[in-house]
């Protein structure tokens, strides 16, 4: 099972030198990955201690993937009702391109009515919405993207949106797309439209039900088994418990495992980065 680990890009800890040594903390540990999260606008009475101060994602595993050369980088998860389709998807492959193809895109439909608020945009679409980013996405980083047959077939860069035929380059290999969120919903839309399922939080009890849901729901679909990542925290000051969870997520089928580590300093990160590794090696 792979094992990666949450930084925050909101608070104090968003700072350039302390997110700059905690990507590089996080590569020399070997992990395989890293993860940031998505706001846009926290409201005053909501702003989770992080004083409403949160880094865009995508621009910043962009300045993260300057600095470092193995680690994944994904997003744990980028909200796409908050943004317009195509724009999104220009963003997410000159990611893709410039991080040498270590983006993990983890996707959400969002939550937080505040935000959909200051956005305008009316929340009870969010779904709808999301899956037309993810249809538009996914036809972006396909062969051939192109509906309309008076286009030639031939020109494989080409897509059509709007009824609008576009070249979309840079066009790299697409990057997995993990979709967040509970059953049963995100695990249609993870089955439709993604590789893979995003969950947070759950116990591997209130998970094995689920991922044998979704794996019967890819099967049936006919595509390659979903990969699973989970993101919480792990009690590490308790290398027995924390061992014991990481083999049960393991048995159940869970892919990767994202450990959540709240810290409020690089040398806070560092120490929890050691406590993960004497679990994990």
């Amino acid at each position: 099972m792979l094992k990666g680990v949450t930084l925050r890009n909101m608070g104090p800890q968003s700072m350039p030198e302390t997110i700059a040594r905690c990507a590089a903390l996080a590569e020399d540990a070997d992990l395989d990955s890293l993860w940031i999260t998505d706001h846009i606008a926290i409201p005053p009475d909501d702003a989770e201690g992080s004083g409403g101060r949160y880094l865009d994602p995508l621009i910043t595993l962009a300045w993260i993937a300057a600095s470092t050369n193995r680690i994944k980088l994904g997003t744990g998860v980028l909200i796409l009702p908050y943004r317009s389709a195509l724009p999104t998807a220009k963003q997410v492959a000159t990611l893709q391109e410039l991080a040498g193809e270590r983006l993990l895109l983890g996707v959400g439909i969002g939550w937080m009515d505040a935000e959909f608020r200051a956005l305008g945009l009316d929340r009870h679409t969010r779904g709808q919405t999301s899956d037309e980013v993810l249809e538009l996405l996914n036809r972006c980083f396909a062969a051939d993207g192109v509906e309309n047959a008076a286009v030639d077939r031939d020109q494989k860069d080409v897509v059509e949106a709007n009824g609008q035929a576009f070249l979309f380059k840079p066009k790299p290999a697409k990057p997995p797309i993990y979709v967040g969120g509970s059953a049963p919903h995100a695990l249609k839309r993870a089955v439709r439209y993604g590789d893979g399922w995003l969950p947070m939080g759950l116990s591997p009890e209130r998970l094995a039900a689920d991922i044998e849901t979704y794996q019967k729901l890819t099967e049936a679909a006919g595509k390659p088994p979903g990969l699973v990542t989970i993101m919480r925290g792990l009690p590490l000051d308790d290398a027995v418990q924390s061992r014991d969870l990481l083999a049960q997520y393991e048995e159940i089928g869970v892919e990767r495992f994202v450990c959540g580590i709240p810290y409020a300093t690089a040398d806070e990160f560092s120490a929890r980065i050691a406590q993960l590794n004497r679990i994990i090696e």
